[in-house]
């Protein structure tokens, strides 16, 4: 490749990360909107047996290139165990934190993973964190302060698990950057994640199990479809921007989550949470202008 093809690829390869970022927000959405759907009525392995069952099995069969089997042979098996287990936590954390918070409520700790993922992607992937990232990712603090609406003396149980939700969130996702960086092989990272939320939540399942009637069997493999759709893009996301890029920009969810949350729940989010959602997602935006904008090739210093 010359190097004036290998200057158009990166910005290139930029731009398919963004459009595939907010895709995921559209699926994601949608996906924690029938979370929070059946967290009124059952107990996350219920939900998490059937999804991670389904996922796990659309994983294998969309794993083919050309036309062949590719296996699910991984080259990162200590890093895909800590993206499973991280998955399989952070799942049921946020179920619960859909249970106890409003719907979009919890954007607020979705978008304390750009902030986590930057802390952490330096020390784990290696990954330089430029100054005009840490001013985006300040600027994005001011937002998700913006976004309690009682102040910090509000914080309860819900916000407490959202926020535990949130660290392992960000564990798979740097996980996913790792692995991805590494093998090209995409759809392990759905399909092991998920195997193990099926093999977990079927051990817990027995004790909390309720009869099931065919619409909720129905939103319960909606919510595998979508699931595993968001997963897939997300990952493939992964592979083209940095872990502080793809996080920022996934506060555009915020926006599905209110549209979700009016039409399904009837809730309405105040002032506050929509200027620090608005502050946030700038700082996304900014993030993915500084990641994406040409840059002048550097001058060769003249041999003396």
């Amino acid at each position: 490749m010359s190097t004036l093809a290998a200057r158009r690829a990166l910005p290139a390869a930029a731009l398919a990360g963004v459009v595939l970022t907010l895709f995921y927000t559209a699926l994601i959405a949608t996906a924690d909107g029938i979370t929070k759907l059946f967290a009124t009525t059952y107990a996350a392995p219920q939900l998490f047996v059937i999804s991670g069952g389904v996922v796990a099995v659309l994983s294998l069969a969309a794993n083919r290139r050309q036309g062949r089997w590719r296996g699910v042979a991984t080259r990162c098996p200590r890093a895909m165990a800590l993206r499973a287990g991280a998955t399989v936590l952070g799942s049921v954390a946020f179920f619960y934190a859909f249970r106890l918070l409003p719907f979009a409520e919890v954007f607020l700790f979705i978008a304390l993973i750009p902030l986590l993922a930057a802390l952490l992607s330096g020390p784990t992937l290696g990954e330089t964190v430029r100054p005009q990232v840490w001013a985006a990712l300040g600027l994005g603090t001011v937002g998700v302060l913006c976004l309690f609406p009682a102040g910090l003396g509000s914080v309860g149980l819900g916000h407490l698990v959202a926020f535990a939700a949130v660290l392992l969130g960000t564990v798979s996702m740097l996980a996913s950057r790792y692995i991805g960086q590494r093998d090209d092989n995409l759809l392990t990272q759905v399909f092991y994640p998920n195997l193990a939320l099926m093999a977990v939540m079927a051990c817990v399942l027995p004790f909390v199990w309720r009869p099931m009637g065919l619409a909720d069997l129905g939103w319960a493999l909606t919510y595998a479809v979508f699931l595993f759709g968001a997963r897939w893009v997300l990952v493939a996301a992964l592979r083209l921007l940095p872990a502080y890029v793809v996080t920022p920009l996934m506060n555009l969810q915020f926006l599905w989550m209110v549209v979700i949350g009016a039409l399904a729940f009837g809730e309405w989010p105040g002032v506050g949470v929509w200027l620090g959602a608005a502050i946030v997602v700038a700082a996304g935006t900014w993030l993915v202008w500084d990641q994406t904008r040409p840059r002048p090739p550097a001058h060769a210093v003249p041999a003396e």
